[in-house]
C-alpha cells in the first residue's frame, strides 16, 4: 500500500502562482511515475501533468503547457507542481497520482491506470 499526501493548494488571483507538493510513503516501488490530475465541479477528473521515475521525462495537458512545470525529488519520494499564470478555469481539486512504471519515458495516462491517489487539494483561482 502506498499513501500520497498533497499540500499547497489555496486561493489565488488570476495571473498568480501556486506550488503543489505530494509526498509518497509506504510500500513504494523502486521505479514509479507520479502525476497530477484535477477535477472541477461537475466535470470528470482529467490529466494535468506527469513525471517519470527518473525525472527526465515529463508530459503535460495542452491546457497547462507553458504555464505548469512538474518535478520530483526521489530522495524525498515527492513530486511538485509549479503552477504559474493561473486562470479561473484552473480552479479544481488537484489529485496526486502514482503509477508503477519502469519506463524512463512518461506519457499521459488515464484515471483508471493510476495505482494510488492522494486525497486532493483545492485550488481556487479568482478573476
Amino acid at each position: 500500500q502506498v499513501q500520497l499526501v498533497e499540500s499547497g493548494g489555496g486561493l489565488v488571483q488570476a495571473g498568480g502562482s501556486l506550488r503543489l507538493s505530494c509526498a509518497a510513503s509506504g510500500r513504494t516501488s523502486s521505479r514509479y511515475s507520479m502525476g497530477w490530475f484535477r477535477q472541477a465541479p461537475g466535470k470528470e477528473r482529467e490529466f494535468v501533468a506527469a513525471v517519470s521515475w527518473s525525472g527526465t521525462s515529463t508530459s503535460f495537458a495542452d491546457s497547462v503547457k507553458g504555464r505548469f512545470t512538474i518535478s520530483r525529488d526521489s530522495t524525498k519520494n515527492s513530486v511538485y507542481l509549479q503552477m504559474n499564470s493561473l486562470k479561473p478555469e484552473d480552479t479544481a481539486v488537484y489529485y496526486c497520482a502514482y503509477k508503477s512504471s519502469s519506463s524512463s519515458y512518461v506519457t499521459r495516462w488515464s484515471v483508471g491506470s493510476s495505482d494510488y491517489w492522494g486525497q486532493g487539494t483545492q485550488v481556487t483561482v479568482s478573476s
